[in-house]
């Protein structure tokens, strides 16, 4: 859970609070508020401020102040806490400015980006019209490069494989590193068949394709291309 920018302790948050809501009110609408808003959050400011010191002061600390302390405490935590919502959706907001606020400054988004190598796809076993596969990265020790959800694969029938994906059989995809591609049994035993593969990204977006490789049905060897 990330901390919270509202400071916990009493002695931490009152002068916090005197800090967000001196800089709202010297310029409310550089901060995205209005006027009306910086008034708000002043009012209910002063009003914990003073609860504070009633409350904290031996000679008037008694369980009703105390009490009044937490309430106009919620009343302020339950102002700044909207209207930080609103300064943070403020479209000119700095990082700066937010530093000053003391508010969250959120980390910057990084970009997902297609995958930019190919997987390394073994035949780990043929078992009739069955192949066991295996994808690992090409360029670490990782099974999926950094960045990387799953692998999608394609499959084709015949001698030559086409250079046209569009021209192959999808067989899907897996977040799996260990998979099983079946073949029907509309394929004839004997057969060659080819299988290739990518990487697609937590967007979807897929990478390059692998170089093919090709076994044959019904217990042929596998091989690669």
């Amino acid at each position: 859970m990330s901390k919270s920018y509202i400071p916990s302790r009493n002695a931490e948050l009152i002068p916090w609070a005197a800090n967000i809501t001196a800089k709202v009110q010297a310029a409310p609408t550089s901060v995205g508020l209005t006027a009306a808003q910086a008034t708000s959050l002043s009012s209910a400011n002063t009003a914990m401020a003073s609860a504070f010191t009633t409350a904290s002061t031996p000679s008037t600390r008694t369980k009703g102040t105390i009490e009044a302390y937490h309430a106009a405490k919620n009343t302020f935590l339950s102002t700044v806490r909207a209207l930080v919502k609103v300064i943070q959706g403020f479209p000119a907001l700095t990082d700066a400015q937010r530093a000053d606020l003391g508010i969250t400054i959120h980390a910057p988004v990084r970009p997902i980006n297609p995958p930019t190598e190919s997987p390394n796809m073994e035949i780990v076993a043929v078992l009739g019209r069955t192949m066991k596969m295996k994808v690992h990265s090409s360029t670490t020790d990782r099974k999926k490069p950094a960045g990387v959800a799953g692998v999608s694969v394609w499959s084709f029938v015949g001698a030559t494989p086409p250079a046209d994906i569009t021209q192959w059989v999808s067989q899907g995809s897996t977040t799996r590193s260990i998979f099983d591609v079946a073949f029907p049994a509309s394929v004839a035993a004997g057969s060659q068949v080819w299988l290739t593969a990518s990487w697609f990204n937590p967007r979807n977006q897929t990478g390059p394709a692998c170089t093919p490789i090709s076994a044959y049905i019904a217990g042929g060897v596998a091989m690669a291309a």
